[in-house]
């Protein structure tokens, strides 16, 4: 736990305390309920699994599927309206902001979520959408929308609708 707090430490100024983040950190609280449906899922008791995070949502407007597959050192930031999808994976010392969807793009049964690679960071509002890979270090600014995959150490802002058809 201790651990956790530092690397949380480095990304939130406003943290003063270990008590603080325990308390007060509802993305905190809805990783570490992710962790434990996340055990419920694989061991197929899934509707325990879905419970916790149905009553997660309720709580706290987080939603994170336990079939996700999240790193160490995740963080939440100001949490309200996170979703994240059953086939997304998150590396390691990633943090995402309030808002943030890391979503499908269909109904595909397959892997149809995002993954972002390790110390990726994700603003307000943005919208990482369908199998792509986000690749270490990425920056993804507020109110963006990702549809392809970005190759390490870049920054990507803005909005992107293309009208089809």
């Amino acid at each position: 736990m201790f651990n956790y707090y530092k690397s949380i430490k480095k990304r939130d100024p406003a943290l003063k305390n270990i008590l603080q983040m325990i308390l007060f950190y509802p993305g905190v609280h809805a990783i570490f309920f992710y962790r434990i449906a996340r055990i419920f899922y694989k061991i197929k008791l899934a509707f325990i699994a879905y419970l916790i995070t149905f009553l997660v949502r309720i709580i706290y407007n987080i939603e994170i599927h336990p079939g996700a597959k999240i790193g160490k050192n995740f963080f939440i930031d100001h949490g309200s309206s996170v979703v994240i999808g059953e086939t997304a994976v998150i590396g390691d010392n990633c943090t995402i902001y309030h808002g943030v969807t890391l979503g499908s793009t269909g109904k595909k049964t397959v892997k149809r979520h995002p993954t972002l690679l390790n110390n990726v960071i994700v603003g307000a509002h943005a919208q990482v959408l369908g199998d792509i890979t986000i690749g270490n270090n990425v920056k993804i600014g507020a109110n963006a929308t990702v549809v392809e995959s970005v190759s390490d150490n870049k920054t990507v802002i803005g909005y992107k609708a293309v009208i089809k058809g």
